[in-house]
């Protein structure tokens, strides 16, 4: 075809066209027919030349122009050429210019015209995605209505209106299955921009979800009275969800529930039967948790800041309530708040004192040469060291009954006889085994500790500073299959916290010159200085 000889207002129509059925800008269509028609007029004057095509936004007319670089070295001649070359072409030229030659009319044959068709076909797509992830970028989070428009491999395309979305497979409610034309409600999940394929990812198993229902059912969540604090879902089979109000003459839960069950049921009916727990959101963890793992009843709650665990204890014949089917009721209170949940019954956690009772008894009847009923009082007193005893205030001894001033000095003199036999032991011990004396010099290790280190192959101060704070002080690790997993510490046993850990760390360093103490100095005050502002 020629395109001097068809109506110069004729690409223009066309791309005005194709930007209303794609609904995209025209100028992306009329850039997409520049680049074709470029590329066509590279074909057939040779594919080594810069020839650039400009469609008039106007009038419609094609202008063809071959352009060479003016540089100092010609390292391709069809593309570029040098300053004095191009002086004898146009004499004002400078560095870097570029010179235009303008080209013919020209016939486009076959070939070219399906090549030119080609590119405008991409460009466009590639126009499609961009409007698309355009629009929906910014409603992640949202819930969107689509009709289904095919099922792929148990994947789900949805139309959205002005694109397809993807259901994916794992984003379905158990035994939950569509089929062309059926209307589905779900989450917008993510957005991205690919190559190929679908770019809005939908869900119906997100917390977020279970949420947004809500919201759109109860108008107290959507105004701001009531907040959806935590939700734990357990897709199609169960759910809990912590919420909380602002406004203390409204009752969450009962406005969450509706009048009759209306609100709740709406939601049910939507999520294919999935029973759903309202729970009143509390910032005290132990007591979110004994309302999280409603209907059990808790005796006792015992809560471990350090290692986000909690241990729950309830009665004997709660404890299948309290785990629920296949562990569904504590796995769900555990994801709501957040923290490990250990359960026992109270016969269980009886049997625990027990036996600890009995072995701190016996500890202090081996180490301090005490008659067995002395050492059941100081037990049952609270004390669970050596240490404890060594170093308490000799007040706290004499408090108890039955123990004068002479019987409290001489308890302390034998704790501080059998530490000091025992710390012996470990340094020796500890010598045995290889450790430096820059580690018995180094403060805040006692030699119990160092035994224990040199016992794992730490040998010197280098190794130590070298160590992590949960390697020492021991934590928890997430694994590939996503449970959290305890690592024991190496010096845990002596109820070193993370962040005694760490400050031993930082002092080793600093000792060695690893680290410069104003560095320290500065980052606390730092920190202290956001903490301030966050207040």
């Amino acid at each position: 075809m020629s395109v001097t000889s068809a109506n110069r207002l004729e690409l223009l129509q066309i791309a005005d066209a194709v930007a209303r059925e794609k609904m995209i800008d025209p100028a992306l269509v009329i850039e997409a027919m520049e680049d074709s028609l470029g590329k066509a007029a590279r074909s057939r004057y040779g594919a080594e030349y810069d020839i650039r095509a400009r469609i008039d936004r106007k009038s419609g007319e094609l202008f063809m122009t071959r352009y060479r670089h003016v540089v100092e070295e010609v390292e391709n001649h069809f593309t570029e050429l040098t300053l004095k070359d191009a002086r004898g072409i146009k004499p004002d030229a400078e560095l870097d210019d570029y010179l235009t030659d303008s080209l013919p009319p020209m016939d486009f044959g076959r070939i070219a015209a399906q090549s030119a068709k080609q590119v405008i076909m991409q460009k466009v797509r590639e126009a499609e995605r961009e409007r698309q992830y355009a629009e929906f970028k910014d409603r992640v989070g949202e819930i969107i209505n689509g009709v289904v428009k095919r099922t792929e491999y148990g994947n789900v395309i949805v139309d959205v209106g002005r694109g397809e979305a993807i259901l994916r497979r794992d984003q379905l409610i158990q035994r939950e299955a569509f089929r062309n034309g059926d209307r589905v409600r779900a989450l917008i999940r993510d957005v991205r921009l690919e190559t190929r394929g679908p770019q809005i990812f939908l869900s119906r198993t997100a917390p977020e979800f279970l949420a947004e229902l809500f919201k759109m059912e109860v108008p107290e969540i959507y105004d701001g009275i009531i907040e959806i604090k935590a939700v734990a879902r357990d897709p199609g089979s169960r759910a809990k969800m912590g919420v909380i109000s602002y406004d203390s003459s409204i009752d969450p839960v009962g406005a969450c529930v509706g009048m009759r069950g209306s609100r709740v049921q709406a939601v049910v009916t939507e999520l294919q039967g999935e029973k759903i727990d309202i729970i009143p959101w509390n910032q005290d963890p132990a007591t979110f948790l004994v309302n999280a793992l409603q209907p059990a009843e808790v005796s006792k709650v015992v809560f471990d800041e350090d290692s986000e665990r909690i241990e729950v204890v309830v009665p004997d014949e709660q404890l299948s309530l309290a785990i629920g089917r296949r562990g569904q009721n504590v796995r769900l209170a555990s994801q709501l708040t957040g923290f490990d949940i250990d359960i026992l019954t109270e016969a269980q956690e009886s049997e625990r004192r027990q036996a600890e009772f009995a072995e701190r008894t016996q500890l202090f009847m081996d180490t301090m040469n005490v008659d067995e009923m002395v050492a059941q009082l100081l037990v049952s007193e609270g004390f669970a060291s050596l240490e404890e005893i060594a170093y308490v205030d000799l007040d706290e001894l004499v408090s108890i009954d039955g123990f004068d001033e002479g019987t409290a000095e001489e308890l302390q003199a034998r704790a501080r006889e059998s530490l000091d036999e025992i710390n012996a032991k470990a340094i020796e011990h500890a010598k045995e085994l290889g450790v430096e004396q820059s580690l018995f010099d180094f403060e805040g290790l006692s030699p119990q500790m160092i035994e224990a280190l040199a016992e794992d192959g730490v040998k010197t101060l280098e190794d130590f500073a070298t160590c992590a704070d949960w390697e020492l002080a021991g934590g928890y690790t997430t694994n590939a299959e996503g449970k959290r997993v305890k690592d024991t510490g190496l010096l845990e046993k002596f109820d070193m916290s993370l962040e005694e850990a760490q400050t031993l760390v930082m002092n080793a360093r600093v000792q060695l010159g690893w680290v410069n103490p104003a560095d320290l100095v500065a980052e606390a005050s730092g920190e202290e200085e956001g903490a301030g502002e966050e207040a």
